[in-house]
């Protein structure tokens, strides 16, 4: 069963620079846990030192309760999963997965038998005396965890594991790990820098950039309650309106934009005066029918029209900081209807309003 790792007010740092800046927070046992994060916001050296291979300039690393200092990667109750699978290619798969094994002295029936259980747990019996060639992208992705598994760590750390995949690929590999990481209880720390792999497998995600954790919460409450403007737009796409609050209205604030007044969610409470920024997801905002009003209304010309099948993306000009983007559903009729327009109502509610307080974006 997997065990609990906590950091503790640790930083790391490369000569001047800071690449993990007091991060404190405690992951739970059996819980699956997402770094999510640009390039180089530090979620991978986060990983290296829970895994060992390195040390944190400042605090503590604890797994189970026990502190980590001075204890190398071979001694730590973790397993590390790169994107680079590094399978090797003249071994059966069976001993793949059980290579771990024979560094530790375990015998070769054992390790065999361990070896066909794992292939099992992965959906892939039958599979013991195949080659690593004879194996698809998601089949091989398996068969690295099932090499971390046999070692059976309290914490697997996976690095971007799914980054080398196709869509299609990468969408079945996510509920094929989270199956697994249900089916045997270990503790999973996942690194991504894609939010549609955080949000759909992980208990909860913390969000980074430049090397600190900006927020830590559930998928639901990261999408829909973001804290702050760099996390409303890395996770998700946003619409964003800057501006000056006016009124207060209980726990709902007025803001003065270019295009408008708008009301939304004041999620800091803050005061009248106050620079800020209307923050509106494009699938909470719907075209409106002649004489339909809304709480939060704006016109704009349509600029572009983006076919995805079972949606449209409506690209509006002039309207907000960047484009203002809708998400609206493909029911047949809808992308014929909007281009007739030469001018679009566009209405949302103030639930779907969040004011935050302007700040850095993910977009610069």
């Amino acid at each position: 069963m997997g065990q609990s790792v906590e950091l503790d007010n640790v930083t790391m740092r490369f000569g001047d620079f800071v690449a993990v800046r007091n991060v404190s927070l405690k992951i739970g046992a059996g819980e699956f846990f997402s770094f999510l994060g640009p390039s180089g916001c530090g979620k991978t050296t986060i990983l290296r030192l829970i895994s060992g291979f390195m040390e944190p300039t400042e605090g503590a690393v604890r797994i189970g309760s026990k502190d980590m200092r001075g204890i190398g990667p071979n001694r730590r109750p973790t397993a590390l999963i790169f994107q680079n699978l590094a399978l090797f290619p003249l071994m059966k798969v069976w001993e793949n997965i059980a290579f771990g094994l024979e560094a530790r002295g375990v015998g070769k029936a054992q390790r065999r038998r361990r070896a066909e259980e794992l292939l099992d747990l992965i959906a892939l019996p039958g599979y013991a005396d195949k080659a690593v060639s004879e194996l698809s992208g998601g089949q091989r992705q398996r068969v690295a965890i099932a090499r971390a598994l046999a070692v059976e760590p309290a914490v697997l750390l996976l690095d971007e594991p799914l980054s080398a995949l196709d869509l299609k690929l990468r969408q079945h590999m996510r509920s094929e790990l989270r199956a697994i990481q249900r089916k045997t209880g270990v503790t999973f720390i996942y690194i991504t820098h894609d939010q549609g792999e955080a949000l759909t497998m992980s208990d909860r995600i913390g969000v980074m950039s430049q090397g600190e954790v900006l927020q830590i919460g559930q998928p639901a409450d990261i999408y829909d309650a973001p804290q702050n403007a760099f996390v409303a737009t890395f996770v998700g796409e946003s619409n964003l309106f800057p501006g000056t609050i006016s009124r207060i209205e209980g726990k709902e604030a007025l803001i003065e934009t270019a295009v408008g007044p708008m009301r939304g969610r004041n999620l800091h409470a803050l005061p009248v005066g106050t620079p800020a920024i209307a923050l509106v997801r494009p699938e909470r905002m719907r075209v409106l029918d002649a004489g339909e009003a809304a709480d939060n209304m704006l016109e704009s010309a349509p600029q572009r029209f983006d076919f995805e099948g079972a949606f449209i993306n409506v690209l509006l000009d002039g309207a907000g900081e960047r484009e203002t983007i809708l998400h609206l559903t493909n029911d047949g009729r809808t992308q014929a209807r909007l281009q007739a327009a030469t001018l679009l109502r566009v209405g949302f509610d103030t639930d779907a309003t969040m004011i935050l307080p302007q700040g850095q974006t993910a977009h610069g």
